[in-house]
């Protein structure tokens, strides 16, 4: 069914009453989603990372999820529990209550989790400014770093190589982060499409040009991007699965989001700011380079 009217944002809402409920669906399918080496018990967990990393974009305190689980035949009974560990952690981890769910057979594992919660507003995609500030919540590169060494098998330092999968297997979630400082975002998105995607759709919902003046990422992954034959530009931009915040802000809230920041230990990138136009354009020696939307790709093995 097509919808003219339709615009995309990273959690659907509709009113009842005088609140908003605020819903998401996200789904897990093993054979695009699960890379070599990852545990069920973090598959379960990344399933709900998904959802409430849209929810922390967005300023909405996740209350209730549920679950639907297709199981194929060759999992065993420890695979099911370290399924059911990873929800209950993650539950707990993000102070969620799981409802209940639905259970199925079928050839691999597919996980739906569904996440409800109530706010008064939502931030949206499309409030940018010119001469806000674009900030991201944490490093980018890491995730691509860790898929070209699982998928590629690319070589890399025994401490990078865990750093990488590490982001692979257990991502982190700003859900804190954005319950805190919604109010001082005029804009914000998920960045788990990609950093590339987030960008381009961020500028055209607000109409403006975003320019790039920073990548958010740090020496190590240039190093391995270099030592690899791999553009560290292409792990950055359109690695995807960072789950991290990309928010612009009024330059005088930027002392604020700081503040926080730093009480919670929290690596903040200033990576760019707001202009009039259009297009998503990465400034570099004087000279602006479009950034094209080129995010995630499912695995490709």
């Amino acid at each position: 069914m097509g919808n003219a009217g339709f615009v995309p944002e990273d959690v659907e809402s509709f009113k009842i009453g005088k609140k908003r409920l605020i819903v998401k669906v996200d789904t897990f399918v093993e054979s695009t989603d699960l890379p070599p080496g990852m545990n069920l018990e973090d598959a379960a967990r990344k399933s709900i990372v998904s959802c409430v990393s849209d929810f922390a974009v967005k300023g909405v305190k996740p209350i209730f999820g549920i679950i639907s689980l297709t199981i194929p035949k060759r999992f065993s009974r420890s695979n099911i529990e370290s399924l059911a560990k990873g929800f209950q952690k993650a539950a707990k981890e993000f102070r969620l209550k799981i409802l209940g769910g639905d259970t199925n057979e079928g050839k691999e594992l597919v996980i739906n989790f569904s996440l409800f919660g109530v706010t008064e507003k939502i931030v949206s995609r499309k409030g940018a400014k010119t001469n806000h500030v674009i900030i991201a919540s944490g490093p980018f590169g890491y995730t691509g770093a860790g898929l070209s060494i699982l998928l590629k098998n690319k070589k890399c330092s025994k401490k990078f190589g865990a750093k990488a999968k590490r982001a692979v297997f257990k991502p982190n979630c700003r859900l804190m982060f954005g319950l805190k400082n919604k109010n001082y975002f005029s804009s914000s998105m998920d960045s788990s499409d990609g950093l590339s995607t987030t960008l381009n759709e961020m500028s055209s919902q607000s109409k403006k040009r975003f320019v790039i003046t920073r990548m958010p990422s740090e020496n190590d992954v240039f190093d391995f991007a270099s030592s690899s034959r791999l553009n560290a530009d292409n792990l950055i931009l359109n690695g995807g699965e960072e789950y991290e915040i990309v928010a612009t802000v009024n330059v005088s809230n930027l002392p604020k989001i700081k503040k926080y920041a730093k009480k919670h230990r929290m690596k903040l990138y200033e990576i760019g700011y707001v202009t009039k136009g259009k297009g998503v354009f990465y400034k570099k020696n004087g000279r602006l380079i479009r950034i094209k939307d080129k995010g995630w790709q499912h695995l490709q093995r």
